[in-house]
């Protein structure tokens, strides 16, 4: 059963994928890799994604970095990054700031909030009407290790028409 706050659930980020039309997706998991919740975004959003969890670190701030030093400098927390609600097949993201005892939720694309958290470490969590969207992560590991037998086998198919016979 996924970890549960409220009405979210506790996730990580897995990685950074391709849907099967070369399209970046963000991968959000649970804290007990049940559920896998599949969301695309967009390239540079993907490779910004992909370096923090790679841990590179970059000559000049990436927007998020920037985002950070401005709460930084203006004395602001950073709570938490919600993925709050889907509509039409788009992700929508809360990314919850306090200043002075005041708690702010601020809109934000999905993958922004996720590298925000990932630079940060503040939770990450969807909300329970997003994780309707998500996936058995039992189901899509098997579908992906079946892919990847499936052209193990046909690679082997081909080598073995390629063979002369002796």
């Amino acid at each position: 059963m996924p970890a549960r706050v409220g009405h979210m659930i506790s996730v990580k980020v897995k990685g950074v994928g391709l849907d099967p039309d070369q399209n970046p997706l963000l991968l959000l998991i649970d804290q007990e890799e049940t559920l896998i919740l599949p969301i695309g975004i967009g390239l540079s959003e993907a490779q910004a994604i992909s370096l923090k969890l790679e841990g590179q670190a970059l000559p000049r701030p990436l927007t998020h970095d920037l985002i950070l030093n401005i709460l930084n400098h203006l004395e602001a927390t950073l709570h938490k990054i919600v993925v709050n609600d889907i509509q039409d097949g788009t992700y929508y993201a809360q990314v919850y700031v306090e200043k002075d005892d005041q708690l702010f939720e601020i809109d934000a694309r999905p993958s922004d909030g996720v590298a925000l958290a990932i630079s940060s470490n503040v939770p990450l969590f969807i909300a329970d009407k997003v994780a309707e969207q998500s996936l058995p992560f039992e189901d899509v590991l098997k579908e992906n290790l079946d892919s990847i037998f499936d052209s193990v086998d046909d690679d082997e198919d081909e080598e073995d028409e390629d063979r002369p016979l002796h």
